[in-house]
């Protein structure tokens, strides 16, 4: 659905940005369509991460909404991963030391010679997203 949505996109001006799954997806599309990437706490490796949810869950906004997380989700997940970044310089992470859900090891690892700016403390979500928005714009050139 996103593929057929930037279709017609000038990608070598577009930039996309995302947080943690998010940041995965944004990483293939980066990959695929040549462009920049904003990335935010980003899952590194869902497929192996989610696979031990498969089944009915609970939703976590609303714990009286429920869904099922099917096997072919992960196979989803798989068929998007990527190796080494092409082009790292076309890369900006925010990782936070402090990330309560993924490892912020894993995520610097997955991103050799991108700019990172690696956070001391912080949380998944990143509560101090605002104090960042000034790298993000610069990064992008949007400043």
């Amino acid at each position: 659905m996103v593929a057929r949505g930037i279709a017609s996109w000038p990608h070598a001006s577009m930039a996309v940005a995302g947080s943690s799954l998010g940041g995965f997806y944004a990483t293939h599309v980066a990959e695929t369509r040549g462009c920049r990437a904003v990335l935010l706490n980003p899952a590194v490796n869902p497929a192996r991460d989610l696979a031990k949810y498969i089944g009915e869950q609970t939703a976590w906004h609303d714990p009286s909404e429920r869904f099922l997380f099917e096997p072919g989700f992960v196979d989803e997940l798989r068929a998007l991963e990527h190796g080494p970044v092409a082009r790292p310089d076309d890369y900006l992470a925010i990782i936070a030391k402090g990330d309560e859900v993924l490892d912020w090891r894993e995520m610097t690892g997955r991103y050799p010679g991108a700019r990172i700016k690696l956070l001391e403390g912080g949380d998944h979500a990143l509560s101090d997203f605002d104090t960042h928005m000034q790298d993000m714009m610069d990064f992008l050139d949007l400043a």
